[in-house]
Parts: structure tokens; sequence; C-alpha cells
């Protein structure tokens, strides 16, 4: 097993099924109003596989680490600007997507 490679993709795939809850919320297809703790879950969990998947591709000297690190930014500002107004919250959300894209790309290579 590839730990390095594995942890990207499980933090690429965290940082996906989080924005696709967001997006079903946002569109009204799913309703989570009392259960915004899963939302938030995935939260946590996609900052944490982010943060192992920068430290242990670090450590393992791939450029997957530089492509995934600057996804820690829009990480912050999520969780410090909150969910409104929502398109501000959708832009952070979505200017980490290219770090996980090039973290993914760069962790099979």
């Amino acid at each position: 097993m590839n730990l390095p490679r594995t942890l990207v993709t499980a933090a690429a795939a965290a940082y996906a099924a989080n924005c696709a809850l967001g997006a079903s919320v946002a569109a009204r297809w799913v309703d989570t109003s009392n259960m915004r703790w899963v939302h938030h879950g995935l939260y946590i969990v996609t900052s944490v596989t982010t943060a192992a998947a920068v430290v242990v591709t670090g450590a393992a000297r791939s450029p997957a680490a530089l492509a995934l690190a600057p996804a820690a930014v829009p990480l912050f500002l999520l969780q410090r600007h909150g969910a409104r107004p929502l398109p501000r919250h959708t832009r952070d959300a979505l200017a980490a997507a290219p770090c996980y894209a090039a973290g993914l790309v760069l962790a099979r290579r």
C-alpha cells in the first residue's frame, strides 16, 4: 500500500463528499436541518485527512504535498466565515478544488 497516495485519495474523497452534500442542501434536494452535524463532521474528516496527507506526502518528499497544502487556506476560511452568505461559502469551498485535483494527479505519479 502506498500511504501518501491513499491519504491524498481519502482527503479528496472527503472533500468531494462534503461538496456534494453542501450542494445538495443548497439546491434543497436534501434537508439536513435536523442533522447539521453530518456536514460539520465531513468538514472535520476533510480537514484531518488533508492535514495527514500533507504531512505524510511531505515526509515522502512527494510534490503532492506542495499541491495539497494550500487547501488549508480555504478550509480555514470556511470555518472562519461560516455558511452565510452562501455565495461566499461556496467560493471558499470551491477554492480548494484545484489543490485536491493537483494533489491527486501528483500522488499518482
